[in-house]
């Protein structure tokens, strides 16, 4: 028995409502296909492209490929009508590609289609997206030319278009120009100044705003109140905070988080906090503020408390964090954060990189210095100059001058800043003959030295006792350069001539200097004080500082040590309890050292170690086998009022000491030890590691607060001028 086939249903055209139900590119492509196949008369094929092509503006899901696909379609009608034309170039505008919308505007023009007024503002919003500044002047051209040059729609387009292309004095004419301006130009003209990083034109442009009778909407007063954040403008944020409150402004979702940022960047954490407590459902910006917020004012610890609680972060957000912890001296955690974000799948960006740097250049630790330099090679981030730049940076700082100079002379393209970058690098280590070379080879390859640049050579002058280098330096900074000198490099100076007990002359520079004494020059004066034991000019210069700074910790310390190198025990006992009484405290002396990926810190006396005994007993096998070599503890590094055997373990259990046997015990023979403190390294310690270094055959490299030691067979690098 045979069995009857179905007839099989004719394919037919598809409808108007076929053609708007589609909701996918595959299913515009197979109605694309059924109108091409069926389509017999030319008439209702257009018709039906243009339908399509309608409806691929609004699909629910818009992609690149989707854009493209409608651009194919358009360019198989002839002549589309301009309404259609208009509104592709509108969805063009918005999307990814915004240069596309140029073809459908060039089409038009080449096909004779009618160009009318509605034609340009889409246009101009995809050039300005482009930043296609020359085809905007034409496009402007030809808008005067067919006679829309005073439509504000137009004019409106303009004053974006040349904000965009960072031309905002065009931007600002065109706006001038304007016989009827609405909110909409205000708004745009406002974004212009803002896009273009003048926050005070902003401000300005708001009050002639606000004189000219325009009611600002949330739009306006979110992007002035970004404005105040970003000029850390707070006095002109609150003003905008009451004007919102005397209106009666809706304080929808974004404008509270503009507010909440607002207060976050102008530092008043407590403001942006009571606001944010009152947010229910928290974005990830507004958090991402607070982070970023917390960070900046020091309070690093309620960073982390938001930076927690956000379920899905984004880079920005392990970016605000991880800049948080290196910018507040929480090296390790940074780079432990950046572990993290790594586990978590987050590909870090160029921003990123250049925190995990600088935490890794603070932390100086070279072996994680090495570690992330692979990760930057191995993801492409090697290419950029800044990034090149904090690597150099990097490696001066972790104790490594060679693999610094190794990145400064593979770089394709150097500026100002790798220049400076390796002055300071050769600075920080004592190398002043190198210094003064890269500064002599800089300017040969006609590279300006900028005034950071003249802080390097003149400290590397300073190090070394370069006296007339650093007088021939420093006035080619205005005789050769016009850089009028800052404090810094008047701190310089008056260290370069302290150090080299020209004491006269350090009183002429600061009687003769354009501006009064500052903090860091008498800081200096009485660092130079300190060395050539000038006890009187030291209270002066600490009497000066004090009245600028009364409760600078760094010069009541100074001069509490000078007191007592003097043996004056009740001016030391006097100043300290008043310091006490102060609450403020002396700085802790402490040393970090990195061992098998690991940064272990040692403070005055630990014992926190879990290998304390043995390193005890290694300082006391160090100590008798210096004893041959003639060391002898200088009880006068000792600053402190006890017997003397008091004294020789005060200064046998300093910092440096502990973390230099831990690296004796842990450490391979041969290997270079290398450890970072906090503070200046005392003369006991200085002649001590010396001696090691000599009787142990060690290679040993100290970063203290001020520059690197590199010793080696019993001599130090900086000649024991430091």
């Amino acid at each position: 028995m045979s069995t009857l086939s179905q007839p099989t249903k004719p394919l037919t055209l598809p409808t108007s409502t076929a053609i708007s139900s589609c909701s996918s590119l595959t299913h515009m492509k197979q109605t694309h296909a059924q109108i091409l196949k069926l389509s017999h008369s030319h008439h209702s094929q257009n018709s039906l492209l243009l339908k399509l092509l309608l409806t691929s503006f609004s699909l629910p899901n818009t992609t690149p490929s989707s854009l493209y696909y409608a651009l194919s379609i358009f360019s198989q009608i002839p002549a589309p009508p301009s309404h259609v034309s208009n509104k592709f170039i509108r969805a063009l505008s918005r999307s990814h590609r915004p240069k596309h919308a140029l073809k459908v505007f060039l089409k038009m023009l080449n096909e004779g289609l009618t160009i009318d007024r509605f034609s340009f503002p889409p246009i101009l919003k995809a050039i300005a997206r482009a930043e296609g500044l020359l085809e905007g002047m034409q496009v402007h051209g030809l808008g005067t030319k067919l006679g829309f040059g005073s439509d504000p729609f137009v004019q409106t387009g303009l004053v974006g278009l040349y904000g965009a292309c960072r031309r905002i004095l065009d931007a600002r004419l065109m706006f001038d120009k304007m016989s009827y301006r609405d909110i909409v130009p205000w708004s745009v003209m406002i974004d212009g100044y803002f896009q273009n990083g003048l926050f005070d034109d902003v401000l300005n442009l708001f009050e002639e705003m606000k004189m000219s009778n325009v009611e600002p909407d949330e739009m306006v007063l979110s992007k002035i109140l970004s404005a105040c954040g970003r000029a850390g403008n707070l006095s002109y944020g609150e003003a905008v905070h009451e004007f919102i409150i005397d209106n009666n402004v809706a304080l929808d979702a974004h404008l509270q988080s503009t507010l909440i940022t607002m207060y976050a960047n102008c530092g008043c954490m407590d403001m942006a906090k009571g606001l944010f407590d009152k947010v229910l459902l928290k974005n990830l910006v507004v958090s991402t503020a607070m982070v970023s917020g917390y960070s900046r004012a020091g309070q690093v610890e309620d960073a982390r408390l938001i930076f927690d609680q956000i379920v899905e972060k984004d880079l920005i957000c392990w970016s605000a964090m991880i800049s948080g912890y290196a910018e507040n001296n929480h090296p390790q955690e940074a780079l432990k954060l950046f572990n993290e974000m790594q586990v978590c799948g987050m590909k870090p960006d160029k921003v990123t990189m250049l925190s995990v740097i600088s935490a890794c250049a603070h932390l100086g630790a070279l072996d994680q210095a090495k570690r992330i330099h692979l990760y930057i090679d191995k993801n492409a981030f090697g290419g950029d100059l800044r990034v090149n730049n904090a690597i150099i940076d990097m490696y001066a700082k972790c104790g490594s001058l060679e693999s610094a100079r190794e990145v400064f002379e593979r770089m394709r393209r150097r500026n100002v800043i790798s220049w400076t970058s390796m002055i300071n690098a050769f600075a920080i280590h004592g190398d002043a003959r190198n210094a003064l070379i890269f500064f002599n080879k800089m300017k040969d390859e006609s590279i300006d030295p900028n005034g950071v640049t003249f802080i390097g050579v003149l400290y590397a002058c300073s190090h070394a006792g370069l006296v007339d280098e650093g007088r021939e330096i420093f006035a080619s900074m205005t005789n050769e350069y016009n850089i009028p000198p800052k404090y810094e490099h008047y701190g310089c100076m008056v260290d370069l001539f302290g150090r080299a007990n020209l004491l006269r002359e350090v009183l002429e520079l600061v009687e003769t200097m354009p501006f009064a004494p500052n903090v860091v020059i008498w800081g200096s004066l009485m660092a130079a004080c300190r060395v050539h034991g000038e006890i009187e000019l030291a209270e002066f210069a600490a009497k000066q500082l004090l009245q600028l700074d009364p409760d600078h910790d760094g010069a009541l310390v100074l001069l509490s040590n000078i007191y007592a190198k003097d043996k004056r025990w009740q001016d030391v006992g006097e100043l300290r309890k008043s310091m006490k009484e102060r609450g403020i405290l002396k700085e802790r002396a402490c040393s970090r050292i990195e061992m098998n990926n690991e940064v272990f810190e040692f403070l005055t006396a630990d014992r926190s170690h879990k290998q304390t005994d043995q390193i005890y007993e290694k300082l006391n096998e160090v100590i008798s086998e210096l004893k041959p070599a003639g060391y002898v503890p200088d009880i006068h590094s000792a600053l402190v009022d006890l017997e003397d055997e008091e004294k020789r373990e005060v200064i046998l259990w300093h910092s440096e000491k502990l973390a230099l046997c831990y690296g004796l015990i842990s450490s391979k023979k041969d290997s270079c030890i290398r450890i970072v403190k906090n503070l200046r390294v005392c003369e006991d310690c200085h002649n001590f590691i010396k001696l090691v270094s000599k009787v142990y055959a060690r290679e040993i490299v100290i970063r203290d607060r001020t520059r690197f030691h590199h010793y080696r067979d019993g001599v130090c690098s900086c000649k024991d001028y430091w």
